[in-house]
């Protein structure tokens, strides 16, 4: 049998942005048979191959499918949790089930014992065709539930379920979880953060340590599980969807009580089910729906947590060093972050706007610093005064000194203490969680708490327009780690209210510490 051509010429791809690769290759394969090879997989190439019909492979959320089995034998796992758009009042709970099953719910109350409210939820089924001599087709299902109107300040428990499966029932009731929504006004709380996660035993063990700091929620910086390996936008791209099977169940421990925040990285996008790559996003997280188009681009979004308002973007959309979907909206996203920055710094009751994405701002690592994220945000970021911003993408840690203009605003040794509206941002590459650890520029020493080994500067680059590297030589760059490691934020309201921002080693040692206040 004939294998079709399901890949574009590489010296074309180079110059398609993601929706160009997905209609190239929709429009080919139209009434064409998809037999295809490793090679061509998803990632920004193999966007569009036709299923069996002919027409072109989409997923979107879809009513309940009817069982082939009795629900009875079907156990949900990969339960997570995030805010809606009002962590006071709204909840997603989201899950996975291995087969189709009728009337999937959530069974919720204040009491273990007492789950008398009954939710109804959602399936968003995923299909991904096989790959010859490689995988087997997949059939996903992701089932999502919206909590719209909790109490503030309160611990809920929880079951989830569908027909056949009662989390109520005696035999099932070690299947509840538990979660708290956001206290009425400001009180201290703890919010952790990484990026760049994966599967594998370093990232379990950030988990691990991630539940010892007992956080109110966790903000992941993108590049969530590496389904998609090479994260490029290329033909030699590969992917595998049931790494997300083992992604929700290494998370479940800690994702079922701790709302995960997750925003999107490189290897994010999976161009199998959508133009944009964001389809299999889009099935398997229900996330704030104020972004500034939540029906495409689920990983920006804004949420405010006691006296802290929360940023989430995609920086795809102004790398310049991966442009597969370089300015896929148009400069929409970047319009709402400035309405978003400029309402949240207007608000009495924020104190503080901390902003999360991928791509480095400012690092000296493998990837180091993005020249679209700088051109496109950083105006907005000072003009509006952030207060704290955070990155993954280079699998290191990496903390700046305050950063104003573009240079070193004031230095922020270990311990410090930093005021944005007089000194400028940090800046924060948190991008050791889980996957292979990157290093720093030879001859550039490790720098952290205990072992600090201060250097006036360090050679490095950030990306270009035009895709090539600019050397640069920075002074900016103050803390370097280049072992696992998460961010874990103690944030206290009142008169004099701060951020106190400490980096932490896999094994719990403190690499690094400093604090943010305003006009103090």
């Amino acid at each position: 049998m004939e294998i079709p051509d399901c890949g574009i010429p590489p010296e074309l791809a180079r110059r398609m942005s993601m929706a160009e690769q997905y209609e190239y290759l929709r429009t080919r394969l139209t009434r064409r048979r998809t037999l295809v090879t490793a090679g061509a997989v998803a990632g920004g190439l193999l966007t569009g191959c036709s299923g069996g019909d002919g027409s072109p492979v989409r997923n979107t959320p879809s009513p309940s499918p009817t069982p082939t089995v009795s629900g009875s034998v079907v156990s949900p796992f990969g339960r997570h949790l995030a805010f809606g758009a009002d962590p006071k009042s709204q909840m997603r709970i989201s899950w996975q089930v291995p087969l189709a099953v009728k009337k999937p719910y959530v069974r919720i109350g204040t009491r273990p014992d007492d789950l008398g409210r009954r939710i109804d939820a959602e399936i968003r089924d995923l299909h991904t065709p096989g790959l010859e001599g490689v995988r087997a087709a997949l059939d996903q299902f992701y089932v999502h539930a919206a909590l719209d109107t909790l109490r503030p300040g309160t611990t809920y428990y929880y079951g989830v379920g569908h027909d056949g499966f009662d989390p109520a029932s005696p035999e099932h009731r070690r299947t509840i979880g538990s979660f708290r929504t956001a206290p009425a006004t400001p009180e201290r709380f703890v919010f952790t953060a990484f990026g760049d996660q994966g599967v594998s035993r370093a990232a379990a063990a950030n988990d691990d340590l991630l539940l010892r700091e007992k956080p109110a929620f966790h903000l992941h910086a993108g590049d969530i599980c590496y389904a998609n390996g090479n994260g490029k936008g290329t033909k030699e791209d590969g992917y595998d969807p049931a790494f997300w099977d083992l992604f929700l169940k290494q998370n479940e421990p800690v994702a079922k009580s701790v709302p995960w925040m997750v925003t999107t990285g490189n290897h994010d996008m999976e161009a199998w089910y959508s133009p944009d790559g964001y389809g299999g996003q889009l099935a398997r997280w229900s996330l704030p729906d104020n972004g500034f188009d939540p029906r495409t681009a689920p990983g920006v979004y804004a949420f405010t947590y006691g006296n802290v308002g929360f940023v989430a973007l995609d920086a795809n959309d102004v790398s310049y060093e991966i442009p597969a979907n370089l300015g896929y909206s148009g400069g929409r996203q970047t319009a709402w972050l400035d309405r978003t920055l400029r309402e949240l710094r207007a608000a009495k009751a924020v104190d503080f706007v901390v902003v999360f994405f991928h791509h480095c701002a400012y690092s000296t690592s493998t990837h180091a610093s993005d020249g679209g994220v700088r051109a496109e945000w950083l105006p907005l970021f000072a003009r509006h005064q952030v207060d704290l911003v955070i990155n993954g993408h280079n699998h290191v840690y990496e903390r700046t000194d305050a950063i104003r203009n573009g240079g070193v605003g004031r230095p922020v040794p270990i311990g410090a203490s930093t005021d944005p509206t007089r000194d400028g941002i940090v800046y924060v590459t948190a991008g050791g969680g889980g996957r292979d650890l990157y290093g720093f520029p030879s001859g550039v020493p490790e720098s952290y708490e205990g072992h600090v080994r201060d250097r006036e500067s360090v050679e490095t680059f950030r990306w270009t327009k035009s895709q090539k590297s600019d050397t640069e030589t920075v002074e900016w760059s103050r803390v370097r780690y280049r072992g696992f490691s998460l961010l874990s934020v103690d944030v206290e309201s009142g008169t004099r209210p701060r951020l106190k921002v400490s980096a932490l080693a896999q094994n719990g040692d403190r690499i690094d510490h400093f604090e943010v206040r305003r006009g103090g």
